[in-house]
């Protein structure tokens, strides 16, 4: 039974509500003085609080999905192999399908009407890093009415250290992106879904790493050449756009400011606007000054001339702690980029957060992107 199903909670709590009662009905017996009866009294404590604790962690993991399995929870590593593309023409990133999820949608089992999501492992031929992704497909990519159409992409990234499974079972983003075309809100995009920790445990704050892992470089030239070559998604500067909270948010803002070649848009949900250095990431930078000039984005936005890039930007006035930040993130946008914002009257550093702010920003992002 997996980490996040219904099943492992239902057993969870089964056991935590049959102790308790265990506990009540054995604690008279128990109520003795002896070292028996003491150390039955610590025992079963111990093990309905031990159980309880379990239940409410297997609920809060369900709901916010800090782990999405076993192996995540336990930190184990499970490699993946390298794939190779070997067809004519010149070598690049590839990205090969190793599974499917079906869609959590009205009639999610049938591709032309809810879509699909297919699990890939996307080789970076530039950076060298193998990543596991997820991209949803939506129903129209299956429609006889859409043959040959080429969709727009948006690259969305979740915090760290995040699950990839976050994106789709407690963010719901392939759900919410229904919805906006159903309701003539959006047009039909193609999202990869992963979490920006390419190289994990490690945070790598999506910076080419000297000597380490070249995680700039696989999200931003890697990804959209291995989906390009693989899907119907558009390979020109107006069809991709990227999103993501947290880490993901200040990893979008940065691939689409650096990258205005390659990047439409960038949407950052409760972003901040500087590499971390902490523990998780190790020395990013190795003394070079002018990459961590380069990983500051306000530094970045003041002393580099701006590209015809549009950002989103969101916060909230109670709850957020980048508000100010935010607020001169704005301010020093000059044109001919353009920057947009939400801002809510409260709202922290959550999922619920931040699945009030994914419907306008995904409406924002189609918005801004072409396909044909």
């Amino acid at each position: 039974m997996g980490l996040t199903s219904n099943a492992v909670l239902a057993v969870a709590t089964a056991v935590a509500v049959a102790l308790f009662a265990v506990t009540i009905r054995l604690w008279p017996r128990l109520a003795a003085r002896t070292a028996r009866a003491v150390a039955g009294r610590v025992g079963l404590l111990l093990a309905t609080q031990l159980t309880l604790f379990v239940a409410v962690g297997l609920v809060a993991n369900n709901s916010f999905l800090f782990y999405g399995s076993w192996a995540d929870l336990f930190g184990r590593q499970q490699d993946l192999g390298t794939v190779t593309d070997h067809g004519a023409g010149a070598p690049g990133s590839t990205a090969a399908r190793i599974g499917s999820v079906r869609p959590d949608v009205p009639g999610g089992g049938r591709p032309a009407t809810g879509g699909r999501i297919e699990k890939v492992v996307v080789s970076g031929h530039r950076s060298g890093i193998d990543s596991a992704a997820y991209v949803y497909l939506p129903p129209e990519y299956f429609q006889p009415a859409h043959a040959g159409r080429t969709f727009p992409a948006v690259v969305v990234l979740t915090g760290y250290p995040g699950t990839a499974e976050n994106l789709f079972k407690g963010l719901r983003y392939p759900q919410t992106a229904r919805a906006l075309v159903k309701a003539g809100r959006a047009q039909p995009m193609i999202l990869v879904m992963l979490r920006p920790t390419v190289a994990p445990p490690r945070d790598t704050e999506c910076v080419d790493v000297p000597g380490g892992p070249q995680t700039e470089t696989f999200l931003a030239r890697d990804l959209p050449q291995a989906v390009s070559r693989t899907y119907r998604a558009g390979s020109r500067p107006g069809d991709w756009g990227i999103i993501g909270n947290s880490t993901g948010g200040y990893c979008a803002l940065k691939i689409g400011m650096h990258h205005p070649d390659g990047f439409a848009a960038s949407a950052g949900l409760s972003a901040y606007y500087k590499a971390a250095e902490d523990p998780t990431t190790g020395d990013l930078f190795h003394g070079d000054r002018a990459a961590r000039h380069r990983a500051d984005l306000l530094w970045t936005l003041a002393h580099r001339p701006p590209a015809a890039s549009s950002f989103l930007v969101t916060t909230s006035r109670q709850g957020e702690g980048n508000l100010a930040a935010t607020r001169e993130f704005i301010a020093r946008v000059k044109a001919p980029a353009r920057v947009s914002s939400i801002v809510l009257d409260s709202g922290g550093h959550n999922f619920n957060t931040w699945r009030r702010e994914i419907p306008p920003a995904l409406e924002w992002m189609s918005s801004r992107l072409g396909g044909r």
